[in-house]
């Protein structure tokens, strides 16, 4: 998106990017950006009215305690705080990261965010569509509403972070390429819900993403790269430099990390950067530059019957 980075690892938008001293840590570790913990619609919107007065907490007293709760921990005044120290600290850029699910506080709070010293915008639109009232066209209207009224207001560089669960990604990302998005981060992994059937209720599900979720990853980030009108970070899955090379073959600017150092520390982040080297070494590659997209589908000679010959290889066994 126009910034410069040292490397292609960007430790994704998490609890390790929510203090100055968790967001040091991965740039000492070599981080070449980071994506700080997102600021929620609901935080702004609890914080610009009286909640404890409204119908909403008297009706769901448990949703008012937690986002009070939440609010407290890092309010959008605070974040837009932890922006200015960390720009004041680092010279590495600080991409914010918002989560929203409508337009209603996003051009006045953007452009805070913006002025607070942030490099970039990750926007991270979160519309889960339980009923059948609206179909896939007004979903993806709405998304785009989002995205628009928040592009207009700034002049730093956006990204969007997509859920895989389009019926049309490509479509999708021409809309928004149109809108003056630069970045797209593929995918988001939405919060993961199970059923303890002891006690009879729901629970969460495992947070953390495995490396047996890379391959859609892998898959559209093949196909939606090589455009030049924007740039690819690619995520879900990444547990180690063979991962990151995977996902440089297929197309991506960069690569984001983030359940690989909850379990492994945020030293990790340093392995796999020396392994992406020695991958390099190996195969007498200087540059980055000089093995990405080799493997995007559109670099192949038949691209349009490249996923469905892999397909039937892969039922037949046949090579």
């Amino acid at each position: 998106m126009g910034l410069e980075l040292e490397n292609p690892l960007i430790v994704s938008s998490s609890g390790l990017t929510n203090t100055v001293q968790g967001i040091e840590r991965c740039f000492r570790a070599g981080a070449g950006a980071v994506v700080l913990k997102s600021l929620f619609e609901e935080q702004i919107d609890f914080e610009t009215r009286d909640e404890r007065e409204t119908e909403e907490r008297s009706s769901h007293p448990e949703a008012g305690d937690y986002l009070e709760r939440m609010s407290k921990q890092l309010g959008p005044s605070d974040y837009l705080s932890l922006i200015r120290e960390a720009k004041r600290s680092f010279r590495e850029p600080v991409i914010a990261s918002v989560n929203c699910v409508t337009s209603k506080w996003w051009a006045d709070w953007t452009r805070q965010i913006e002025d607070a010293g942030a490099d970039a915008i990750e926007l991270n639109v979160a519309i889960m569509p339980r009923g059948n009232e609206r179909g896939a066209s007004e979903i993806e209207s709405l998304f785009l509403q989002i995205v628009e009224r928040v592009r207009r207001q700034v002049r730093i560089p956006v990204s969007v972070k997509l859920g895989p669960y389009f019926t049309s990604l490509p479509h999708l990302v021409a809309r928004l390429v149109m809108s003056g998005v630069r970045g797209l981060v593929l995918f988001n992994r939405f919060y993961q819900i199970d059923i303890d059937v002891k006690s009879l209720s729901l629970v969460p599900g495992y947070q953390f993403s495995t490396p047996a979720e890379i391959y859609p990853t892998v898959r559209w980030t093949s196909i939606l790269s090589g455009n030049d009108a924007y740039d690819i970070a690619a995520s879900t899955g990444v547990d180690s430099g063979d991962d990151v090379v995977k996902l440089l073959l297929a197309g991506a600017q960069t690569v984001q990390i983030c359940s690989t150092l909850y379990r492994n520390g945020y030293e990790h982040i340093g392995k796999l950067l020396a392994d992406v080297e020695a991958w390099m070494k190996h195969n007498k590659f200087e540059t980055i530059d000089e093995f990405r997209g080799m493997l995007r589908q559109g670099a192949s000679e038949y691209p349009a019957s490249y996923e469905r010959l892999q397909y039937i290889q892969a039922l037949t066994g046949l090579s």
